[in-house]
């Protein structure tokens, strides 16, 4: 039981962009018959790595590819977009995904990309508080007013109400917007507390709390398995270095989410053996028995096709069998 996710980071020091977003989308074709329970891309916007910033367009990509596993655009940067067009977008996915897409919002961290895109990056609570509301009525392909304007969002999704849509975050905040707006919580680590005041909220507005994930601390964000593993941080571990170095130069605080590393050297890195890992197959095979998945990144860092492959093929030809023996 594993997962796939891709930010199709393209540095210069890896693959180029267009051979990571190939190996991407037939990864994902190939996975999806072989234990991956799900494809997961992300959003950036003007990093000099390329990240990926058109999240919606590659979930409509993979879901030409695929047939059978879900997808999740986590996240989609909400006061950076227009809910409307964003519920369009949604609804032609939806529809060609046959509802196996759904969406993780929430309002961001980087002040550079609400430049980027003419936002006020000290208003992106008050922003996406207004822009969640509007698309959580349009992706449902109801009409409705807003501010005397008439939206009509069409076609009519393919599942009904629209695409499944969390909200995302970190803070009290994003838990409380989450319960108001009746929309399950996908929280950026495992503190209880986030949800108890997000199911307060969520009755508090007259809903039913919905679904709360809270990552364990445990849970390694990115990880590798292999034969060797002494070999394979020698061959990853710049790849591994780039995402990490990358997450920390736009965060101010790594302690809060699961998946950021203060890590400066992958000899760091593996001594904490916490965010990035690289596990040998009898470990593998135990993090999955103990009830959770292997979170595979497999081009990461841009890593090279080949390369991937690989350790991607470790997965499926030595711990899959493992697991049903």
């Amino acid at each position: 039981m594993f997962t796939l996710r891709f930010d199709l980071r393209a540095p210069a020091t890896g693959a180029p962009a267009n051979v990571l977003y190939a190996a991407a989308l037939e990864m994902s074709s190939w996975a999806e018959a072989r234990g991956c329970i799900s494809v997961t891309v992300c959003e950036h916007h003007g990093a000099e790595d390329g990240y990926l910033p058109a999240p919606v367009i590659m979930a409509g990509a993979l879901a030409a590819r695929t047939t059978t596993v879900p997808i999740t655009v986590a996240v989609v940067i909400l006061p950076l977009r227009d809910p409307v067009q964003l519920a369009e977008e949604m609804a032609v996915v939806d529809i060609l995904s046959a509802g196996r897409v759904s969406y993780v919002a929430a309002i961001g961290y980087r002040p550079v990309e609400y430049e980027m895109y003419g936002q006020e990056f000290h208003r992106r609570g008050k922003i996406a508080e207004e822009k969640l509301g509007v698309l959580l009525r349009a992706k449902t392909g109801e009409p409705f007013e807003h501010e005397g304007r008439r939206i009509h969002v069409t076609p009519a999704p393919h599942t009904p109400g629209g695409p499944l849509v969390f909200w995302g975050g970190g803070s009290p905040a994003a838990a409380r917007r989450a319960g108001r707006h009746g929309v399950g919580f996908f929280a950026q680590n495992g503190d209880a507390e986030l949800g108890t005041i997000y199911e307060q909220a969520a009755r508090d507005a007259g809903h039913e709390p919905g679904m709360c994930i809270l990552p364990p601390p445990e849970l390694p964000a990115s990880v590798f398995v292999a034969e060797d593993v002494d070999q394979a941080w020698d061959e990853l571990g710049s790849y591994l270095m780039h995402d990490v170095l990358s997450y920390a130069a736009w965060n101010d605080d790594l302690t809060g989410t699961t998946s950021l590393s203060a890590a400066q050297t992958a000899q760091e890195l593996r001594a904490e053996k916490r965010s990035h890992q690289i596990l040998n197959v009898d470990e593998a095979v135990d993090l999955v028995r103990s009830g959770m998945p292997l979170s595979l990144h497999p081009l990461i860092g841009g890593l090279p096709p080949e390369i991937a492959w690989r350790y991607l093929k470790v997965v499926t030809d030595k711990v899959m069998p493992a697991l049903s023996s």
